[in-house]
C-alpha cells in the first residue's frame, strides 16, 4: 500500500468537481485551511468502474463530490462510495448553502457538506467529525503483509511461472509465510503446474469473504513446497470477482501472511486492474516477440490512463535469448517505460520442475535470476521503499 504524505491535520482526498468554479474556490481555500490533501482532481463525474480503480489505487480518507452540477449523478456516486471497502467518507460540495442538495446528499450517504466560500473553520470542524467516525477502525494497526501482482501483457508470456517461482524464492529467502493466489478464473494453470490435490478454490474464498476466519481458511487452501496456494477453480468461471469480495480476501490474506503473490489475468482484464490497485508491487510480464511487445506498450498506456504512474508497476521481460535481436534499450523505447529485469529462456529446467510439480533452484540460470529478483524485492519492500510511495499526486482526469 502506498504511504501517505499528509500533515498532521490533513485528510487525503479525491476531488470530483465538474463545476470548475466550485473546484477552484475550494482548492484555493484548502491551501489556507490545510484540511485536505487532494490526491486527484477529477473534472467530470467518472464511471463507477473508473472511480472504483482510483479509490483502490489512492486509498483516500474522503471523497469530495460537487453536488451542484448534477445532483442526481452526484448522489449516485455518493451511494457508490458509501458501499466501497475500505471505507472512504464522502463530503458534498456546493457553491452555496442549498437546502435540497444538503438533504439529498446526506440521505445518499454523505458524512459532511461544505459550501462556498469554504471557510477554514467549517473545514476543520468537518474533518474533526470525520476523524471521530474513523476512530474505531484506526484504534489498532496490526502489521500486514505485502502484496505482489504478476500479470501478462499477452496470455502465455509466463506471468504464472514467475509468480509461482517468486513465491517459492521468497519463502526460501525469508522463511516467512507466503500465499500464492491464482486469480485467472477462466484459465488458471497454477494447480496443474504445481500438481495440487485440492477440493476448494479461490472462488470459495470469495463466497465466504464476509466471514473468513483461520479455520475456514485452512479448509480452502492447498500447499506446495512450504507455500500456501489458493488455486483457480477447476471449472472455468466467467464471472469476475466482485471488487469488495476481492478486497476482503486480499486484506484477510495480508493479516495471515507476510507475502501474498497474485497471479492475475492479462491487462486490461478488470480483475488485473483491481489487483494492481490493491498491491504494493505490480509486474507486467512480456516476452521479446513482436505481438507481446505491442501489447505491453498498450498495457503501459492503459495503466497510465487510469492514473498509475510508471513507478507503480514494473515491466519484466521473460524468455530472453541472445538470438532475440532486440535489446533492453530498444524495448524501453517501444514501451516508453523502463525494463526492470530480464529472465533467461531456460526451457529444459522449467519443463523438469513443472513435470515434477517442484520449485526451481539456483542450480539453473532461471532459478538464479528469480532468486536474485526475490531477494532484491524483499529488501526493497522491507526498507519501506514501496512502489508508488514517492509519487502520490495522481494525474488529473
Amino acid at each position: 500500500m502506498a504511504a501517505r504524505l499528509t500533515g498532521q491535520s490533513e485528510l487525503t482526498a479525491i476531488l470530483i468537481a465538474p463545476d470548475r468554479s466550485v473546484a477552484d474556490q475550494f482548492l484555493k481555500s484548502v491551501s489556507d485551511s490545510r484540511a485536505f490533501q487532494v490526491l486527484a482532481d477529477l473534472k467530470n463525474y467518472p464511471p463507477q468502474q473508473t472511480l472504483d480503480i482510483r479509490l483502490r489505487q489512492l486509498k483516500p480518507d474522503v471523497v469530495l463530490i460537487d453536488v451542484s452540477t448534477n445532483l442526481d449523478e452526484a448522489c449516485e456516486l455518493i451511494q457508490f462510495v458509501g458501499s466501497f471497502r475500505p471505507v472512504a467518507q464522502v463530503v458534498g460540495l456546493h457553491s452555496e448553502n442549498h437546502s435540497e442538495a444538503i438533504v439529498r446528499a446526506l440521505r445518499a450517504g454523505a458524512s459532511e457538506f461544505l459550501h462556498g466560500p469554504f471557510d477554514a473553520n467549517s473545514q476543520q470542524e468537518a474533518i474533526a467529525r470525520i476523524r471521530r467516525l474513523r476512530q474505531p477502525e484506526n484504534t489498532t494497526q496490526p502489521e500486514i503483509g505485502r502484496v505482489l501482482a504478476f500479470t501478462n501483457s499477452k496470455p502465455g508470456s509466463g506471468a504464472s511461472t514467475l509468480a509461482a517461482q517468486t513465491a517459492f524464492a521468497i519463502r526460501r529467502h525469508t522463511g516467512e509465510r507466503v500465499l500464492l493466489i491464482d486469480l485467472d478464473l477462466t484459465g488458471g494453470t497454477l494447480a496443474f503446474y504445481l500438481k495440487l490435490h485440492h477440493t476448494a478454490s479461490v472462488t470459495d474464498a470469495f463466497e465466504r469473504s464476509g466471514d473468513l476466519d483461520p479455520t475456514t481458511w485452512a479448509s480452502i487452501i492447498a500447499h506446495c513446497d512450504g507455500v500456501d496456494v489458493l488455486p483457480a477453480p477447476d471449472v472455468p468461471d466467467n464471472n469476475p470477482p466482485e471488487p469488495n469480495r476481492l478486497h476482503d480476501v486480499i486484506e484477510f490474506s495480508r493479516m495471515l501472511y507476510s507475502w501474498v503473490i497474485l497471479d492475475v489475468p492479462a491487462i486490461p482484464h478488470r480483475t488485473s486492474l483491481l489487483s494492481v490497485s490493491e498491491c504494493d508491487e505490480a509486474y507486467v510480464v512480456s516476452t521479446s516477440e513482436l505481438a507481446s511487445l505491442h501489447l505491453t506498450r498498450r498495457a503501459v498506456n492503459v495503466l497510465e490512463q487510469l492514473g498509475f504512474t510508471k513507478d507503480r508497476f514494473r515491466v519484466l521481460i521473460n524468455r530472453t535469448s541472445k538470438k532475440d535481436g532486440i535489446g533492453g534499450s530498444d524495448m524501453e523505447k517501444i514501451f516508453n517505460c523502463p525494463v526492470h529485469r530480464t529472465f533467461p529462456n531456460d526451457y529444459f529446467s522449467l519443463h523438469r520442475v513443472i513435470s515434477l510439480g517442484q520449485s526451481l533452484t539456483s542450480e539453473c540460470d532461471l532459478g538464479r535470476t528469480i532468486d536474485k529478483h526475490a531477494a532484491e524485492l524483499v529488501d526493497t519492500l522491507r526498507e519501506g521503499i514501496v512502489t508508488g510511495s514517492s509519487v502520490l499526486q495522481a494525474q488529473t482526469a
